[in-house]
């Protein structure tokens, strides 16, 4: 048996349809990622990551940082764990009211490019894929896994708070969730 953590992005400098399509942190969420290292770093060693995973997105590479620096390890970039693709004929100011819609209904039912039942079951085996890591992701991938886990058809079951950490155990390449990261107090909508 082996952990994974699956840590969301800490506080972005931006949010949707902004001037910056990639943001990287503010100072709040610079705070979240040096605490989002703390909690990892004071695991128990056999239970503590020794990889570092991040999506292509800078929220995210930013917020791994503090904590591959603090175990000497290189980040590894994996498109498979990055934000849910947005169907690409939709203008940038299109992608919030997308999202929304895409986030009150089911995974089969997203109006996009692509199979998004298919889509969520990449990023739970993309997770699935990386034994001891901490793989630092986003609000609709870590739905994704959750979801994919307890095969639920609802795409949001849990509104991950910037940088909460969740918690599985892989056996045989299966994740199993042991602890969801903690709950934003406020909608990410």
């Amino acid at each position: 048996m082996s952990r994974v953590y699956l840590i969301r992005h800490a506080r972005p400098s931006a949010g949707w349809g902004g001037a910056d399509d990639d943001p990287g942190l503010d100072v709040t969420g610079e705070a979240q990622a040096k605490a989002a290292c703390e909690k990892l770093i004071g695991l128990p060693e056999a239970l503590r990551p020794t990889r570092v995973v991040s999506s292509p997105l800078r929220r995210c590479q930013e917020t791994a940082r503090p904590f591959a620096d603090a175990i000497g390890a290189h980040i590894e970039i994996d498109p498979l764990v990055g934000e849910i693709p947005t169907p690409r004929s939709l203008a940038p100011e299109a992608r919030g009211p997308w999202l929304r819609q895409a986030f009150t209904g089911r995974w089969a039912d997203i109006d996009g490019d692509l199979d998004y039942e298919v889509w969520r079951r990449s990023v739970a085996t993309a997770v699935a894929s990386r034994p001891g890591a901490a793989v630092f992701s986003h609000f609709v991938a870590i739905n994704a896994v959750l979801t994919s886990l307890a095969g639920e058809p609802q795409v949001i079951t849990l509104r991950p708070d910037h940088a909460s950490i969740s918690v599985f155990d892989l056996t045989n390449g299966a994740l199993t969730l042991v602890e969801r990261g903690p709950e934003a107090t406020t909608g990410v909508l």
